[in-house]
This record gives structure tokens, sequence and C-alpha cells, in this order.
């Protein structure tokens, strides 16, 4: 695993020992940023469930002004802390070494809104279900702030209310899973 672009480009990545962390594939997360790089200059990124921290760590080569990565696993915090600090990112990053809902209640109160907020939960436990309703009434967005989702594509595919504000923007599907990029509706006599 790699930096794919920007100021740590090609920097090789540690990845976590063990079975917990899915790294996502180069091929994969270039696609992922070539999606999301016109809204990552000085952008704040949130990683949930980061595992090596390569998500975030690419957003910052590319240019996102400062980071938060969460993750509750040993293996996996230690891995990011390495590579945040073979990138020479560890000024521009926070991590939390908690449970992810812990975390968001605790980002909450500090009432600093991110504008990309990306979480990779393990697949086929509905995480996301519980972490994206907490999210769409918090502190932690604003009107611009992207949320997106990677999922197996085995699962039941994210589905937000109507009534929370918030839809599905678009789905890249890849071989066995994809990215849902959910976004804010806009406000009645907004022009997107």
């Amino acid at each position: 695993m790699r930096v794919i672009a920007g100021t740590a480009r090609r920097l090789k990545l540690e990845t976590p020992a063990g079975r917990h962390t899915r790294p996502t594939s180069d091929k994969i997360k270039e696609t992922l940023f070539n999606i999301i790089q016109q809204d990552l200059y000085d952008a704040r990124f949130l990683d949930l469930f980061s595992g090596s921290g390569g998500i975030a760590i690419e957003a910052l080569s590319r240019g996102a002004a400062e980071a938060v990565l969460v993750d509750n696993d040993r293996e996996a915090l230690r891995c990011i802390r390495t590579n945040l600090a073979h990138t020479h990112f560890e000024e521009q990053a926070r991590v939390m070494g908690m449970d992810v809902l812990q975390a968001l209640r605790r980002l909450d109160q500090q009432r600093k809104a991110f504008d990309i907020i990306f979480m990779d939960p393990p697949y086929s436990m509905g995480l996301e279900r519980r972490i994206l309703p907490y999210l769409t009434e918090s502190t932690l967005v604003h009107d611009d702030t992207r949320i997106i989702v990677e999922a197996s594509m085995e699962d039941d595919p994210i589905v937000m209310p109507p009534a929370c504000g918030w839809y599905v923007e678009r789905i890249k599907e890849y071989k066995n899973n994809c990215h849902i990029f959910i976004c804010k509706e806009p406000a009645a006599g907004e022009v997107e």
C-alpha cells in the first residue's frame, strides 16, 4: 500500500496485521480521490474505522488541512501512528483510539464541522445505520459536508429517510464493494 498522489506521493504505508482490516486497494483509492479531489483543498477530513490511516493520509497528501482518524484496534492505532510519522503528517492529524460513536460524541462537543467524512466500517454489521443518523443530526456536518461510506456489494444499500434532509448523491460500484456518497438536500429555494 502506498500514497498515490500529492506531497507524500509514492511513500509506502504499513497495514495492520491480521484480518480485522481491509486496506483499500490503490485502484479503488485512486478512483475515490478522483471523485472528491475538488473538495479536498484545505478541508477538514474525518476518517472513521481508519485501519492503516491510508485514506486520511491520502487526503492530507492531496491538500486537506487536517484529519481526525478514529479506530479502536490496538494494532491499527500503532500502524496509523507509524504511517503518520513516516509521511510527516503528525502535526495535521489527530488520532482517537476509541469506539467510533464515543469519538463522535467527543468531537461533537467541539462544534467544528468536517468537510468530508469517510467511513469504512466492518461489513455486514450495520454499523453505518447507527452512525449516519448521529452524524446527520450532529454539529459535525455543515450544508456542504460529504459523507462517504464504503460498503460491501452484498449488503443492503443505504437508504436515507426522506425527512432527514440527506440523500444518496451517487454510488460508485467496484467488484466487491462500493462507495456511497451522501450529501445534504439543498434548502428550499436554493439552486445547486
